[in-house]
């Protein structure tokens, strides 16, 4: 793999309403300006399922600790050897969902499959990986963090 340097994260907070209900992201405004892109192609949304739930289906701090935990162990397993950069971390409607942009997506998805195969998760959780050359699925995030 070529050697390239991805930005220092940088975030920037997101509020949205979406069917009558709070959503927050947190978004790595720092992939903006990132170039090359084309490094990157390949968009990767991982949703997990919220337990235990507070006021408008928002996950409680007790759920929040629990997420923050995996997701620290996703970021280390998924991010390694510069593999990916984190775009965005969104909660809503009791859901939570964490987007990267990808190099190689087979090293990806095998670290999920494997996941996924020994029940390493703490909630459920599904994923969808797709070909994005010109970042046309993170764009909204980018955007709307830009925005705010």
């Amino acid at each position: 793999m070529t050697n390239i340097n991805i930005p220092e994260e940088e975030y920037t907070l997101i509020e949205f309403r979406q069917r009558d209900l709070p959503g927050f992201g947190t978004v790595n405004t720092a992939l903006k300006a990132f170039e090359p892109k084309a490094t990157f192609p390949w968009h990767l949304s991982l949703l997990m399922q919220c337990v235990d739930l507070a006021e408008n289906r928002l996950p409680s701090p007790a759920e929040q600790q629990c997420l923050y935990t995996f997701e620290d162990k996703l970021h280390q397993l998924i991010e390694r050897n510069g593999n990916a950069a984190f775009l965005a971390r969104v909660t809503h409607d009791a859901r939570r969902e964490l987007i990267w942009r990808v190099r190689d997506p087979e090293i990806a998805n095998s670290i999920l499959q494997k996941i996924l195969q020994t029940k390493d998760h703490p909630r459920a959780i599904d994923y969808c990986m797709e070909d994005d050359p010109q970042w046309e699925k993170a764009s909204w995030y980018l955007n709307n963090a830009t925005a705010s």
